[in-house]
């Protein structure tokens, strides 16, 4: 056999397959992509074809010389990229950059880097499909049109350094959306009348939760229910018992493997993809980028042998599900275990995690339905035509349950109160023990987590496998949504109980509306989502962004020609944005929201250089006050009560050793200044309200970690030598200088100090 080369893209996958494919091939990694757009310009030639203008970039141009160098000393290169179109497109880029001929170049593609599927791949090679290449390319040259016509508009109407992207801008709309249906939402209350019995005969511990189903809209109407309940004799009307079955889900699809790691293991998007690509790379699961829930005939039947081994033959029901995701186009292979018979993999604990969870999923799916007793039993009396309706579920068989249970978006699920009833029989009379009506209110919709959004943008047909991590990161990282964990509050509820013949009324408190790792959407996100609805609704039309989609698959398949759609797309889309530059004005969003009670003078909200700002007075008003709005204050729903407290800063706290500490909010959060120095306030303070002695702890904690840091200190010189997060350093005014290698920081005089500051030049900050 003469000289083989094989190109991956990463190390880690080419370490694994050189293991497996032994001397005669020469494994080799491309780092990704080696080319692409150019970074600096649009790099479309929109006048001859969309031809898109690919460079390699400085930090590749030693791989590309060096795969060059390899690949004329090859007799065959075989492109092993994955098997995705971003994989086939890095495959077709190699090729053209390398100057690799046709006779010399081989395509394998394999799902899971196991010794049996790369030697499967090698004997089936094909060439590099120009489709997926194709449609690969269309999506690039469409996203760098759009980001790169877009972006000046919004520096010139909206604010400097933004940027749009066509996914990116649809993910923002739907967070704009929802926060908008949730500052709209009215909140109403109702009574939920709930009972607690002890069936006469048992056990004076034996207690059933049974409750209305209706919802009572008054406070005087609950009662009314609890007042007849009070002399009420109570019965088991009906028992209804009813067998069930649950199936199990299917295997993971990219998608769904983001949303139940984030449930279920508290991972992010960007995590859970890190984590999986090491497992692919090493060996342990299929290919990470899917959107099929097939599983392969040897899968199935090791799952078979593995379910039978472990638990019994009773437990295994082989399935192949279908996939429903629209234009299921990536691997061919749902994510699953390469060697389903282990359980357990040598790694570290994140892939350990993810791993079981891929593992169990799998498992689950090849596994018999769950055989559940459903019994309903309603309760009652003819002192009211409700009936009390107690509901709960036992296991016959649990099939797949033993090994998993999916979770639930559904923040407000309600669980079964009974966990196991007791012997019961229609016509047992049952003692109310308790009879309780309580008040609760209607539910706004949730904001977006990251797995919902995934879901939803998945259910729209936006965006595909690869982009959705990507997508929710760039939104997050430009600063448009913020991803925030924020407390509830707290409010008052009634609570009408009946017992031992009485009714009580009580007010109680609960806290509602706490967030955790949520998406919300930042006033800048708010302003560039309604400036791109009115101009360009095209670009972030929902319809639109699922019809490109589907366009792109068409020419996967061959059916479109790339630049055909490209050019129905930019057509217009070039008009608008011509048509925006000249004619629309500059975005603005201001409020004003009424008058300082103070001095009378307006106070609005409105976008300034730095972010979000609340004024009092004109804009030409020479004494006009200033003060910047604070985390989670959106200038649409910010309120005057709120902004005013807002310019109850900054307060002088008081002082210490005879200098004033001033408590104050800045750009950053809110602070205390004492000496020239600002020192963060942590959450658990509030600069409205922190105290003298609690200052004074927060000064004292920062003088000492601000003395722990300077070595040496030369006052009347401005100069001291710092240890600084990456080591010693002299300063000297503004200006850091760096100390010569090898030199210990403490044993340096003022005249050493001078020397190195007059010789050497200032550090990069």
């Amino acid at each position: 056999m003469g000289v083989n080369l094989v190109i991956v893209e990463s190390p880690a996958k080419a370490k694994t397959i050189e293991k497996f494919l032994g001397k005669d091939y020469n494994v080799k990694s491309s780092f990704g992509h080696i080319r692409d757009l150019s970074e600096k310009k649009l790099g479309i030639d929109t006048e001859n074809g969309y031809e898109p203008e690919y460079l390699v970039s400085d930090s590749k141009k030693k791989v590309v010389s060096e795969l060059k160098s390899l690949s004329k000393k090859a007799d065959v290169i075989w492109l092993a990229s994955d098997e995705d179109r971003e994989g086939e497109a890095i495959a077709w880029h190699l090729k053209e950059t390398l100057g690799l001929p046709d006779e010399k170049v081989q395509r394998i593609v394999f799902h899971e880097i196991t010794k049996d599927a790369i030697l499967e791949a090698i004997k089936n090679p094909r060439q590099v499909d120009m489709n997926l290449v194709m449609a690969q390319q269309a999506r690039r040259v469409l996203d760098r049109l759009v980001g790169f016509e877009l972006s000046p508009v919004l520096w010139k109407k909206v604010k400097p350094r933004l940027s749009a992207g066509r996914v990116q801008s649809v993910a923002v709309r739907l967070i704009v959306e929802r926060e908008r249906e949730i500052q709209s939402f009215s909140l109403n209350s109702y009574f939920k009348v709930e009972g607690t019995f002890n069936p006469k005969g048992t056990n004076p511990s034996v207690k059933v939760v049974a409750t209305i189903d209706n919802k009572f809209e008054s406070e005087e109407k609950a009662g009314q229910i609890l007042t007849r309940c009070s002399e009420a004799i109570f019965s088991i009307a009906s028992i209804d018992e009813k067998e069930t079955k649950r199936t199990p889900p299917p295997p993971f699809t990219t998608s769904t493997l983001q949303q139940e790691a984030s449930r279920k293991l508290g991972f992010s998007l960007n995590q859970t993809m890190r984590t999986a690509q090491n497992l692919y790379e090493a060996g342990y699961i299929t290919y990470m980028r899917t959107d099929s829930t097939n599983l392969s005939k040897l899968a199935l039947g090791t799952a078979k042998e593995t379910i039978t081994k472990l638990f019994g033959k009773e437990y295994s029901k082989t399935r192949q599900y279908a996939t429903k995701s629209k234009g299921a186009q990536e691997a061919h292979e749902a994510i699953r275990p390469t060697f389903i018979s282990n359980q357990e993999i040598d790694a570290a604990a994140p892939e350990k995690r993810l791993y079981a969870l891929i593992w169990k999923r799998t498992v689950a799916s090849q596994m018999e339905d769950a055989k559940i007793l459903k019994t309903d039993i309603n309760i009652a009396t003819d002192a009211i035509r409700e009936k009390f309706v107690a509901s709960a579920g036992r296991v016959l068989f649990d099939g797949f349950l033993k090994v998993y249970s999916e979770s639930t978006d559904d923040e407000n699920q309600d669980e079964d109160e009974n966990l196991g009833l007791p012997e019961l029989i229609v016509g047992q009379l049952m003692n109310p023990l308790i009879i309780k009506a309580t008040e609760r209110f209607s539910q706004r919709p949730p904001r977006y987590t990251e797995a919902s959004l995934v879901k939803k943008l998945e259910e729209m047909g936006i965006g595909r496998p690869s982009t959705y991590a990507p997508t929710i990161s760039t939104i997050v990282q430009r600063g448009y949504v913020i991803k925030d964990t924020r407390p509830g509050q707290a409010r008052e509820y009634t609570e009408l109980r009946l017992e031992n013949g009485g009714i009580t009324r009580k007010m109680l408190k609960e806290n509602w509306g706490a967030e955790k790792n949520k998406l919300f959407p930042e006033d800048i996100g708010i302003l560039v989502n309604d400036f791109l609805l009115e101009n360009f609704s095209a670009v972030i039309d929902y319809g639109f962004t699922a019809k490109v989609e589907e366009e792109f698959d068409s020419i996967a398949s061959g059916k479109l020609i790339w630049n055909k759609v490209i050019d129905k797309f930019y057509k217009p889309f070039r008009k608008s944005v011509d048509n925006t530059m000249q004619a629309t004005r500059p975005a603005a969003i201001e409020r004003v929201l009424g008058t300082d009670p103070q001095t009378g003078k307006n106070i609005s909200v409105r976008m300034g250089r730095f972010g979000p700002l609340a004024q009092i007075g004109a804009a030409d008003d020479p004494d006009k006050k200033f003060v910047s709005l604070l985390k989670g204050q959106l200038i649409e729903s910010v309120t005057l009560e709120e902004v005013l407290k807002l310019f109850e800063l900054p307060r002088t706290v008081g002082e210490y050793k005879e200098s004033q500490v001033i408590a104050a909010i800045g750009r950053f959060g809110p602070y205390i200044r004492y000496n020239n120095s600002f020192i963060s306030l942590g959450k658990e303070d509030d600069p409205r309200t922190v105290n003298i002695e609690r200052a004074a702890e927060l000064i004292e904690d920062y003088s000492k970690k601000a003395a722990d840091k300077v070595l040496l200190s030369f006052p009347d010189k401005n100069i001291s030598v710092i240890n600084g997060r990456y080591g010693p350093y002299i300063k000297k005014g503004k200006d850091n200088f760096k100390i010569p290698k090898g030199t210990d920081p403490k044993s340096l005089d003022l005249d050493q100090i001078i020397k190195i500051i007059e010789n050497g030049g200032k550090s990069k900050k």
